[in-house]
């Protein structure tokens, strides 16, 4: 975001699982995962701000605050939520101008996005997979981008919740039962792999994998709910969806 932004020199420290830009491994220190952190190393910056997600992060939090330092926690999980966040960090860093353009692109893209799928006289089911032992679908920001983009989650009573453990599909056969046109993954931190998907039993007459739309969308850019996943990640959906929209017109 801060680099989106033309204010990566306000960045003094990185998680390790910072990937975007490239560049940002390259020029900021790592100094934290994402359950834990290097607490030294972070009060060795000198950080006037320190910003985290969610309540997974809430102990490197407290321990931070124990020790004097400012911290801001955000728990956005919609594309609604991802707005506001980016707006808030730009008014957080006195940068507010400079972020309600940069947001207000993004937006309109999205509104130009959902007045095309309007048009489409057809919308393909798609099947979601954040992760595969246990099956887990698909969190409610990823769930928002699959409606706008013009198909229809075979999960979306699952994004509602912010944990992965209850967005468990027990039995694989639940998404045999959904019939999706289209199969996503992302699997947090390792590589997915469409072959497998079409080779669970079962799953060899889903519309899907009879028509090979299984497809990978890299967690960097959807996984992360900020300006990632409203454009690239955004971006592959929609291209996917498109596509397969278009061949049935």
């Amino acid at each position: 975001m801060l680099y989106s932004i033309g204010e990566e020199h306000r960045i003094v420290g990185i998680s390790g699982f910072t990937v975007r830009p490239a560049r940002a491994r390259k020029e900021k220190p790592k100094v934290s995962a994402f359950t834990s952190a290097k607490i030294d190393k972070i009060l060795d910056l000198k950080p006037d701000l320190v910003l985290g997600f969610s309540d997974l992060q809430a102990d490197i939090a407290a321990e931070l605050i124990k020790h004097g330092v400012e911290v801001y926690v955000f728990n956005q999980r919609s594309l609604a939520d991802i707005s506001r966040m980016m707006r808030a960090l730009g008014r957080l860093i006195d940068a507010g101008d400079k972020t309600e353009r940069f947001v207000t692109d993004l937006e309109d893209n999205m509104t130009s996005i959902r007045n095309r799928v309007a048009t489409y006289r057809v919308r393909p089911k798609v099947y979601f997979e954040e992760w595969f032992d246990p099956i887990i679908s698909g969190i409610g920001w990823v769930s928002e981008i699959i409606e706008l983009c013009g198909g229809e989650d075979c999960f979306a009573e699952n994004a509602k919740h912010q944990g992965g453990a209850q967005r468990i599909v027990a039995d694989p056969l639940t998404v045999v039962e959904r019939h999706p046109d289209i199969i996503l993954g992302s699997w947090c931190g390792r590589r997915f792999h469409p072959h497998k998907v079409g080779e669970r039993p079962g799953w060899e007459q889903v519309p899907a994998v009879l028509n090979n739309d299984i497809h990978e969308i890299k967690s960097s850019i959807i996984l992360q709910p900020g300006p990632a996943a409203l454009s690239d990640g955004l971006t592959a959906i929609d291209k996917i969806i498109s596509q397969w929209v278009t061949e049935r017109s």
